[in-house]
């Protein structure tokens, strides 16, 4: 039975699923997954009395360009027509992502991310599946997630091990932000129909101890994630701290007239919501964090952050899913919240999206998945989420993400690098990040101490009221 409150209370939502299907590879194609999306439109009419009517998927950039800027791989193209053709046959309104952390190979050897002209061919791409299928998509999705290819792969090296470059890496934020603006333009310019905008990976969670500097932590965890990327498309500033040094534009990539582009407008932001974190400062973690349940990669990931000012430690007495994600059901709510008390008007509306329950292991009794425990949980987070709508957030869509999907990243980076791994697993030692840590990749992230806590001092958190970012 539907609820009456969630379908009231989130009745302007767009309702849809997301998975990692490119359009542009070989069979399967959408309509042999029919069964897979069936299982989460079911869970979402049982709760809201809705259908989901949308899909989105990936266009597949390497796919579609193998060879280099101005080639174009035709099967790839029809298959995309073919797909698209078959999801609005279905009844399924069809969105687009442009770019999902890989990009083709011949980008890829001439510098990724870190090259400036990167975006530029970013933009001509878009350009090209506008005009090709601008009347069939309802919205384009520029990149999965704007932290992958930038903080993870070319700061961390986190998705090819030995390519992070510390700090300098950070130039790759300025050209992702720099491609999602210009893939805009380029879109509108097509007379694309759809709705367009990007998505962050929403960083939220609570202090671990009613410390303030456990606050103050906190706040720099989400400066250094959602106010990196933020800042820039909303205020038209890169982040700042408060000796009025830039981290992105201490590298050197930023070029007049830059910041005035990334600050284009979005019709939505979409919101890749997975865990909250509970963090602490980094003198805190022998209290927080008692020796005989350090482990071995948290203790690895923890001398990164502990340079910048915080630490991440496991909930204490919170279920877990498979993953080791704490399940906390307000979580996401409250990290919209915050989103919205940082920006407010400036944020335009917000799409959740790659949320779904993480778990592999949600089975009942009879050894069948646990649709019940499954529903009540996703209840539970929506009926957070309405509560916000319901205070004035703008909330327009929420896309039920298969946790089928990227297994490999959310095993291996989110639970084993910021969750707790369970006592009756052996401590993992995969090579990320202790190899590039090891070798010194952000030793120059280590600021000297300001008062208790190591690392870099907030300016007050209102950027509005500032002019600038905060750190």
């Amino acid at each position: 039975m539907s609820d009456g409150f969630l379908y009231e209370s989130l009745r302007g939502v767009d309702w849809g699923v997301a998975t990692a299907d490119t359009l542009a590879a070989p069979p399967p194609h959408p309509a042999e997954q029919a069964g897979h999306f069936r299982q989460w439109t079911d869970d979402i009419r049982h709760l809201t009395g809705v259908a989901a009517d949308t899909h989105r998927m990936v266009a597949g950039w390497p796919q579609l360009q193998p060879d280099g800027p101005g080639s174009w791989d035709r099967a790839a193209l029809d298959r995309c027509d073919r797909a698209l053709d078959s999801l609005l046959a279905q009844g399924t309104r069809p969105s687009i992502t442009l770019f999902d952390r890989t990009l083709p190979p011949w980008l890829d050897a001439a510098g990724g991310w870190l090259a400036r002209d990167t975006a530029e061919h970013f933009a001509a791409y878009a350009a090209e599946l506008g005009r090709r299928f601008g009347d069939r998509v309802d919205r384009w999705i520029t990149s999965t997630d704007l932290a992958g290819p930038t903080l993870a792969d070319h700061v961390a090296g986190m998705y090819t091990p030995g390519r992070g470059v510390g700090r300098p890496g950070l130039a790759a934020v300025h050209h992702i932000l720099l491609a999602n603006a210009l893939a805009t333009q380029a879109l509108r310019a097509t007379g694309a129909s759809g709705r367009i905008g990007t998505t962050i990976t929403l960083v939220g969670g609570y202090a671990a101890t009613d410390d303030p500097y456990d606050r103050l932590a906190l706040e720099r965890l989400e400066s250094w994630t959602n106010r990196l990327f933020l800042d820039p498309l909303l205020l038209g500033e890169h982040m700042v701290t408060e000796d009025d040094i830039s981290p992105v534009a201490a590298t050197g990539c930023v070029r007049p007239g830059d910041l005035e582009v990334i600050a284009t407008a979005q019709d939505l932001l979409s919101l890749s919501w997975h865990t909250p974190f509970r963090v602490t400062a980094p003198e805190n973690l022998p209290r927080v964090l008692p020796t005989a349940h350090c482990r071995s990669a948290l203790n690895e990931v923890n001398r990164l952050l502990m340079g910048l000012g915080f630490a991440i430690v496991p909930f204490e007495d919170v279920e877990t899913t498979a993953y080791g994600w704490p399940i906390i059901p307000e979580g996401l709510a409250d990290a919209v919240a915050g989103l919205y008390d940082l920006y407010g008007d400036l944020l335009p509306p917000l799409s959740v999206v790659d949320n779904g329950m993480g778990d592999l292991d949600l089975v009942d009794g009879t050894g069948h998945s646990d649709d019940t425990r499954r529903r009540t949980l996703l209840r539970a987070r929506l009926s957070w989420l309405a509560g916000l709508v319901a205070a004035g957030v703008d909330v327009c869509g929420y896309e039920y993400w298969s946790v089928l999907d990227n297994l490999e990243a959310k095993f291996r980076y989110t639970r084993l690098y910021a969750m707790a791994v369970p006592d009756h697993e052996p401590g993992p030692r995969p090579p990320m990040p202790a190899d590039w840590l090891h070798d010194g990749a952000f030793a120059d992230a280590a600021v000297p101490e300001t008062g208790r806590a190591a690392g870099l001092r907030l300016v007050p958190a209102d950027p509005r009221a500032q002019g600038a970012g905060a750190s």
